[in-house]
């Protein structure tokens, strides 16, 4: 979940040097080879300092009816701030952090643990199902603990936390996030005389089932916020190259029924690459929003594999069962509208170039309707900036016996934010 996992960690002042010393040596070898050679220009993004609620730097998002702001030149190496917390104190969390591993180290006794750095200490093929298991033994020992598809577990601790920030009151609470690798970080959030931090244990695991730790940091916060679907959303003071502007877990439990259908109808499409999400379209103007360069999306949806053509061709079949099966649309007008070549009988690929800072859809209720479709009713959670719900999308589909589906129809409303502009955010 966390972007920075972290640049300045305890105990990475050596390796740090050691990258200056390999920068200094590729500059000054580099400069030697191409003396003389003009050189490209190349564009520098510094790293960005949240204030209050706005953000400074180069976000790369849609103006939103703002001004942009100005960048700040911060240095690239930061150090580490001045922890609230003292000494004890940190070890204490460290401690706790270790007690709450070893609750949970059955799950990981007989892991595969990888061996070769970057990966080392974590678990290879770690599953969805383990994971889910790590967090809800976690919560069962008392711990607020969470992962990505899964209900965060002790929520309310979080929400107590909240409301005595709100009252100026000193307090704070340790999140138990379980990675996709198997690796845990405790993020404990501190509120104390006015300030935020996060202090951050990072534990990784050794063959058997060994608990290690083997990071801490501490970070600045600018904000924190808990919206009132229980999105609890916050941002560091420096936010470093290629992050988010902001991070965020759902805190508040989201049904089985709303997250089963959330994954299925709508993880992998995009609010800001193509128009599906941001149009009001039907059947007598879906090819309004036919474009190459969402059956990338559509692929990866479709057969769980990432799309890799060749020569930058997908074959037409391959291509027209996709999008023939997910749209009302036949083969006939896909060929004219996509750019079909009858010599190869293969389409053109065009990739997508990710856009920064993208919201996501997520369910919040459905109906089945009597002709066998199914309606959605969805809300566009914008974490980037703060919102929970920045617009609502009605979505009609057609589920079919095999397991494939069809999009019927979107429209979409306008609620705490302006809703995308593709092109704006190209």
């Amino acid at each position: 979940m966390e972007d920075l996992k972290r640049l300045f960690r305890k105990g990475s002042f050596l390796l740090i040097l050691l990258c200056l010393a390999v920068a200094a040596g590729s500059f000054f070898t580099g400069f030697k080879e191409d003396k003389g050679r003009k050189q490209p220009e190349e564009s520098w993004e510094p790293a960005m300092e949240i204030s209050g609620s706005a953000a400074t730097g180069n976000t790369g998002a849609g103006d939103n009816g703002k001004e942009p702001q100005e960048s700040l030149s911060l240095p690239y190496f930061l150090e580490e701030p001045d922890s609230l917390l003292g000494e004890a104190e940190e070890k204490e969390l460290e401690n706790s952090a270790l007690s709450a591993a070893l609750e949970v180290q059955e799950v990981y006794r007989y892991a595969a643990i990888e061996e070769d750095a970057p990966y080392t200490y974590t678990v290879r093929d770690f599953s969805r199902e383990q994971r889910n298991r790590v967090v809800s033994m976690l919560g069962e020992a008392g711990y607020v603990s969470v992962t990505d598809g899964a209900n965060m577990e002790n929520h309310n601790s979080v929400r107590d936390f909240y409301s005595a920030y709100l009252k100026g009151q000193d307090s704070l609470v340790t999140i138990f996030d379980v990675n996709l690798d198997g690796l845990i970080g405790a993020y404990t959030f501190i509120h104390r005389k006015g300030n935020l931090q996060t202090f951050y244990v990072q534990i990784g695991w050794r063959e058997g089932g060994v608990p290690e730790i083997i990071s801490t940091a501490v970070s600045d916060i600018a904000e924190i916020k808990l919206t009132e679907k229980g999105y609890f959303i916050y941002a560091y003071t420096v936010q470093l190259y290629h992050s988010s502007l902001r991070q965020f877990w759902r805190a508040a439990p989201l049904s089985d029924r709303c997250r089963e259908l959330t994954e299925k109808y709508l993880d992998g499409l995009s609010y800001v690459n193509y128009n599906v999400l941001v149009t009001d379209w039907d059947s007598n103007n879906v090819e309004d929003i036919l474009i190459p360069c969402m059956f990338e999306d559509l692929y990866r949806m479709d057969t769980g594999e990432i799309l890799r053509p060749e020569n930058g061709e997908i074959p037409a079949e391959v291509y027209e069962r996709i999008m023939t099966t997910y749209f009302p649309v036949t083969k006939e007008r896909i060929r004219e509208i996509c750019g079909y070549c009858a010599d190869t009988d293969s389409y053109p690929y065009e990739m997508i170039f990710s856009s920064p800072y993208p919201p996501f859809g997520e369910v919040v209720g459905d109906k089945e309707n009597p002709d066998g479709t199914l309606t959605l009713f969805v809300d566009g959670v914008w974490p980037d900036y703060n919102s929970d719900c920045a617009f609502t999308n009605i979505i009609t589909v057609q589920p079919f016996d095999d397991g494939t589906f069809r999009y019927l129809s979107n429209s979409i409303e306008k609620k705490e934010l302006d809703i995308p502009n593709v092109y704006d955010m190209k």
